[in-house]
């Protein structure tokens, strides 16, 4: 059994008297900060707003500018493969919430999360904070979000979350998270080895495998058009079975015929590999830790991050639903098309329902390059007529199944897979580094500056960076 004695005087948050919010790995992380220097996140800020308040997933555009929401919010940067975009008009509306290259976002509800603003400029949902620090401030941005990321950042944004019927973090309590004033000199080192592991992330090869596959296509400069009007014949809605405008619009008949009269042949997904479902358990099955229960939100072409758990118990009841190496895992709900390949086996996880598990079956196709063609406009065309005017978003597996596919040659197959797998190392590595300052941050704390340096020196040597 565990237990904190707290003062009166102790009580905080606008008399906050719940256990949760002094379990003593709070309070044991608070004292640890509050016996150095250090100052306060509301000292620090010159803009601290939670962002847009009214805006509908209607005024969303697939170009404009980007509207960072929650799930963007990964590995202390913005993950822009599945980003909003709102109008400019949109974007002058709500100035309050606007940030540049270098401001912060903290998620204001469901999970603790603080990212870099990574692109030029953006606007940010309600659900989340917008931050820009003061230009006289003594902490660096970049340094901030890594400690954010800490151990000892997370559990002071936890703390604010813990105990309240809906989750969120409230405005004022942030204002109180206790920030360590460590040196310029170690602040700059940590943002070095933040620049370093953007850099290892940047996405050129992944962009060049892209580049190589709609070039074969003919595709290379092609941009979606929206239609007003155009004619369609009733023997076409017959075979659809879709009466619904959007479905025919000719922007993703261009895409069909392009993969079709490709000269290379085409197959459908279904007929490329075994598609799995996977499961749902519950809101009730949740924890803090356990086994990670991958959702769609956890997903992206590059990585898999973790949010929610489940008992040993719960995943030893259905650990057939545990992928492999070699596997594919897509998304077919909320945000259908997102697919990341398994390139090592995976720890223990369980993916959800709105996730299937794609093994190929076939030697016609390499598991990198239908990985790329997956992510792709090719497949994002083909789910946009699916699910388009659905007001919940869900891809059937059927209509994932007839997905079609281009084959291109096994010399371009390769040379994209080669693309893909430089990518992902560097991607790997760009993580390990992250770690790194996290880890860099943790010591300086816990101990002192010199050896957090010493220690980032031989790590990074190892690295060769």
């Amino acid at each position: 059994m565990q237990f904190s004695i707290i003062n009166k005087l102790g009580i905080i948050s606008d008399f906050r008297i719940d256990a949760e919010c002094y379990l003593s790995k709070y309070l044991d992380a608070e004292n640890t900060l509050l016996q150095q220097n250090h100052t306060f996140l509301g000292k620090e800020v010159d803009k601290f707003s939670k962002g847009i308040f009214d805006i509908k997933a209607e005024s969303y555009q697939e170009s404009g500018i980007p509207f960072v929401r929650i799930g963007n919010l990964k590995n202390c940067t913005i993950n822009v493969s599945n980003i909003a975009y709102i109008s400019e008009s949109e974007h002058k509306k709500n100035s309050k919430t606007t940030l540049k290259r270098n401001d912060i976002i903290l998620s204001k509800t469901a999970y603790p999360a603080a990212s870099l603003v990574t692109v030029d400029e953006c606007n940010t949902s309600q659900d989340t904070i917008a931050i820009t620090l003061k230009k006289k401030s003594s902490i660096n941005s970049k340094f901030l979000v890594i400690f954010l990321n800490t151990t000892y950042g997370y559990l002071q944004l936890e703390r604010w979350f813990t105990g309240n019927i809906q989750m969120h973090l409230n405005l004022k309590d942030s204002r109180n998270i206790i920030i360590p004033d460590l040196s310029n000199s170690f602040q700059k080192i940590i943002e070095n080895l933040f620049e370093n592991a953007n850099l290892l992330k940047d996405t050129i090869k992944f962009n060049q495998a892209q580049s190589i596959l709609l070039s074969e296509l003919g595709l290379t400069n092609w941009q979606p058009k929206h239609q007003l009007f155009f004619i369609k014949n009733y023997s076409d809605t017959k075979q659809a079975e879709r009466i619904d405008a959007e479905y025919f619009q000719p922007k993703y008949e261009d895409i069909v015929k392009a993969i079709k009269d490709y000269t290379g042949g085409w197959d459908t997904l279904g007929d490329l590999v075994t598609v799995k479902k996977c499961v749902e358990v519950g809101n009730g099955e949740y924890l803090d830790e356990g086994i990670p229960f991958v959702r769609v939100s956890n997903l992206s072409p590059f990585e898999i991050t973790e949010e929610k758990y489940i008992s040993k118990k719960l995943y030893a009841e259905i650990k057939q639903h545990q992928p492999q190496k070699g596997e594919i895992l897509f998304s077919k709900d909320a945000t259908p098309g997102i697919a990341y390949y398994l390139h090592e086996q995976p720890q223990k996880m369980i993916p959800s329902g709105g996730i299937l598990r794609l093994k190929s079956k076939t030697d016609k196709i390499n598991n990198e390059y239908l990985t790329l063609v997956l992510n792709s406009m090719l497949t994002k065309e083909q789910v946009n007529r699916d699910v388009g005017g659905s007001v919940i978003l869900h891809w059937r597996p059927d209509q994932v199944k007839s997905t079609i596919i281009p084959l291109l040659s096994e010399g371009k197959q390769t040379k994209i897979q080669q693309k893909v797998t430089e990518s992902f190392n560097l991607r790997k590595q760009s993580k390990h580094l992250l770690e790194c300052a996290k880890r860099a941050v943790e010591m300086a704390i816990e101990q002192d500056e010199q050896t957090a340096i010493n220690w980032l020196e031989n790590e990074t040597n190892e690295m060769q960076i």
